[in-house]
């Protein structure tokens, strides 16, 4: 893979939230993650990178107000002050997506620079008037070439992983990825953790799923995890986080206990 020539400049930390598998609360977490660092006082940047545009949809950016879009931002060179959107959320911006990007893979194919795009884009001179301390990337369901810019843009992964049978095995093929972005493109990428999602104390499954998981990823897997939530369900049909939508609901306190914990593990961002 060709190397980036872009100028450095002082950037957030950027945090690809990844797994190739739906379903697994990814979206959700990146919203939830987002707003919890933002209520501790963080300027945080969701990038919506999944044609489906869920995450946009759940922090209430309509369809029609998104102009300019990640799209924009990776294959036009887009100025990234006329990306970015607020949302509701104080501290939490978005740049946001649209179905655009389901042929994104195909027209990054002839670029040559076609990994490093997303890259090069969250490093514009003009992303410094933001403040930002936190660039969180949603990546779709799919281990695509939009995953691997994610990947190569990012200082590190989370990763949640369904409590539900099987959940370890579907980690291979992205700690694969991983691992060769690190040898081609980012040697300084690494996994930030493992999230379990979806756990339900109520079944056996969940715990063994846990046990397995720490058996075999050991601190890699962050002590928080996040329920089966009625509230964490409805909140994006009311095109908000949980923690607005139900501020005292048990998904609210998870994803402010995962960011408190994503902070202790990272000095950058306590500081």
């Amino acid at each position: 893979m060709p190397s980036s020539s872009i100028t450095t400049i002082a950037i957030p930390r950027i945090v690809a939230v990844a797994n190739q598998k739906g379903g697994v609360g990814k979206t959700t977490t990146a919203i939830n993650l987002g707003a919890a660092l933002a209520e501790e006082g963080l300027n945080v940047l969701l990038v919506d990178l999944d044609p489906q545009g869920n995450a946009s949809t759940g922090l209430g950016i309509d369809r029609s107000s998104r102009r300019r879009t990640t799209y924009d931002l990776i294959l036009d060179d887009a100025p990234i002050d006329e990306v970015i959107s607020p949302t509701k959320v104080e501290g939490l911006w978005i740049t946001p997506a649209t179905t655009d990007l389901s042929s994104a893979d195909i027209q990054l194919v002839s670029n040559e620079k076609r990994s490093f795009l997303l890259h090069d884009a969250l490093r514009q001179p003009g992303i410094a008037r933001w403040r930002l301390d936190v660039v969180l990337i949603d990546c779709p369901p799919s281990l695509s070439l939009l995953t691997v810019n994610a990947l190569v843009a990012a200082h590190s992964v989370l990763v949640p992983l369904q409590a539900e049978f099987y959940a370890l095995e579907g980690l291979s093929q992205l700690m694969l990825t991983i691992r060769e972005v690190r040898q081609t493109a980012n040697p300084g990428l690494r996994i930030e953790g493992v999230v379990l999602t979806m756990y339900d104390r109520r079944n056996n499954l969940s715990s063994l799923v846990e046990r397995d998981a720490r058996d075999n990823l050991g601190d890699l897997v962050f002590r928080t995890v996040i329920p089966r939530n009625v509230r964490l369900s409805e909140a994006p049909s009311y095109a908000m986080p949980v923690l607005d939508y139900d501020t005292l609901s048990a998904g609210s306190l998870a994803y402010r206990a995962l960011a408190a914990e994503m902070i202790e593990r990272n000095a950058v961002l306590a500081a």
